[in-house]
């Protein structure tokens, strides 16, 4: 459902978080290497979340991007949207262009089912929910 593009930018906004409590910003690299990405992924993935105010970035030698107080309590919906676009939540599970209820795919009723409960939890989870147990040792960023 979501792109890996998407994936990578979740991963990358809760590693974000995650250094919040510690006050330093992060470059392209070490983000890359923790969320095991490519750095030109990552690259273009943050200046996507930094233009639609997901998170900041700062240029300059003590440059990098971070996450505000504010910002961390945002929903992943926002990072969902801001890279895949909100048609990720109306989207036929086969792929067809013209699935809908009077025209459904076979799987468009169990389908739309799972994908309104992804929208209704990456609606209602904040980055801080997520960045909680990552910080806590009890969930992890790099499989």
């Amino acid at each position: 459902m979501l792109s890996y593009t998407c994936k990578t930018a979740v991963k990358a906004v809760i590693y974000l978080a995650s250094k919040y409590e510690s006050g330093n910003n992060a470059g392209i690299k070490e983000i890359s290497e923790y969320i095991n990405a490519s750095e030109h992924t990552v690259g273009k993935i943050l200046q996507t979340l930094v233009k639609h105010n997901v998170i900041n970035s700062v240029k300059g030698p003590s440059g990098g991007f971070f996450i505000s107080k504010e910002q961390r309590k945002q929903t992943i919906i926002n990072i969902v949207e801001s890279i895949d676009g909100k048609q990720v939540f109306k989207e036929c599970g086969l792929g067809l262009s013209k699935c809908s209820s009077t025209h459904p795919c076979p799987i468009h009723n169990d389908y739309k089912k799972a994908r309104d409960i992804i929208e209704k939890l990456f609606g209602s989870k904040t980055i801080i929910d997520l960045c909680k147990p990552v910080n806590n040792g009890l969930t992890y960023l790099m499989g």
